[in-house]
């Protein structure tokens, strides 16, 4: 499957901002929601990990070193023990749920005390833009921005996770405003 001229950019620069997260983390047990049909991240990111799980609905099942892949649709209800997981990231991911608030409290469910969430969503600002690249210019998938069901400020993401057991203990927009990072604790 060939990519877009865009994704591996962006997905350098997400992994440049989840890198500093499992290095806090010496024996750290990550879940990539969202891992995608080729599960780069977890492929990336496996020497810096103890073990590492990738789910989503596209990628094959397999497992291979460091590194498991569960084929699945992104539910309310994950099929992993309470607090299995140092660092969960959901890059690029949120905007696609039909039901985000269900899975951030399932996400808080299965990390552990004191771990992160690591996630990137797409701002409100970027909602023109991404169509605009998707659909004229054609360099970034058009079917991943048609699959977008909602646009996130920071105080939107702050009335999500309120009610979790999670605070949001770092927030910044980043390309030019475009996107959401976010680093949040499971207290």
């Amino acid at each position: 499957m060939k990519e877009p001229i865009l994704e591996p950019i962006l997905r350098a620069l997400r992994i440049r901002k989840v890198l500093p997260v499992i290095r806090q983390y010496p024996d750290c047990c990550l879940l990539d929601v969202g891992c995608g049909w080729d599960y780069r991240l977890l492929k990336t990111l496996e020497p810096f990990i103890k073990s590492g799980i990738g789910i989503d609905y596209k990628v094959q099942e397999s497992e291979s070193g460091k590194i498991k892949t569960i084929q699945m649709i992104m539910a309310n209800t994950l099929p992993f023990a309470a607090e299995s997981f140092d660092v969960i990231t959901l890059l690029a991911v949120l905007e696609h749920l039909s039901d985000p608030s269900g899975m951030i409290k399932e996400i808080g469910r299965i990390l552990k005390k004191d771990g992160r969430l690591v996630m990137t969503v797409p701002s409100k600002a970027a909602q023109p833009v991404l169509e605009f690249l998707s659909y004229r210019l054609k360099i970034i998938s058009a079917d991943e921005i048609r699959e977008h069901k909602k646009y996130y400020d920071r105080e939107e993401l702050e009335k999500l996770f309120s009610q979790t057991g999670m605070a949001i203990e770092h927030h910044r927009y980043f390309q030019v405003g475009m996107n959401n990072f976010c680093i949040v604790r499971k207290i």
